[in-house]
């Protein structure tokens, strides 16, 4: 079992490899500066609010941020409700009964909203309440570069096969994580 300093710091690590990593748009820590300049204070207030209300939501939002990362990138996918035209990554093996905090996320883009209707995305959103999470939780901080995009849809069959499950073997993770461009050191790392 990871301790919990561990664990911030694996999360820490992973979340931030996975961001920048996965965006195709230049991020900055600036990308809301005049359009939406408390963003931050924002979801740092709201984050606090719900882990005084309940200690575990801050370790479910770093998780719906991870599971989010690990499938196409940091783009708020996971969030997507199942239409006629694709089934969501809610439903996926790794993320049923598994992955919560989603009316969360809703609360914290209300309170965007609020404030700057129509610029934040829901992808910069996780990125924050992930990060503010572990902060609030006693671990490090780090700087969250802002300007992610929201998808437009989402794909049960690529959360059903991009995210590792418990009985996966250890060469089917390994390879999983070189396909996201991890050494297998920092597998090891961040499974330790």
């Amino acid at each position: 079992m990871v301790s919990s300093p561990n664990c911030y710091k694996v999360g820490m690590i992973l979340l931030v490899i996975l961001s920048i990593s996965s965006s195709a748009y230049t991020l900055s820590q600036n990308f809301y500066s005049k359009s939406c300049p408390n963003i931050s204070a924002i979801v740092k207030s709201a984050v606090q609010d719900e882990i005084n209300k309940e200690a575990r939501m801050g370790a479910s939002l770093l998780r719906l941020h991870f599971h989010d990362c690990f499938v196409n990138g940091c783009d708020a996918s996971i969030l997507l409700d199942d239409t006629a035209s694709f089934k969501g990554e809610k439903g996926a093996a790794a993320n049923l009964n598994s992955v919560r905090g989603f009316e969360v996320v809703d609360r914290i883009k209300t309170k965007i909203e609020d404030k700057c209707p129509g610029v934040v995305s829901c992808a910069d959103i996780l990125a924050l309440a992930a990060r503010d999470s572990v902060v609030n939780l006693g671990g490090p901080a780090w700087s969250v570069k802002l300007g992610r995009r929201d998808a437009r849809t989402a794909s049960l069959y690529d959360a059903n096969n991009g995210i590792p499950l418990s009985n996966w073997t250890l060469g089917a993770i390994i390879s999983r994580f070189t396909a996201l461009g991890f050494t297998t050191n920092q597998l090891v790392a961040l499974t330790e």
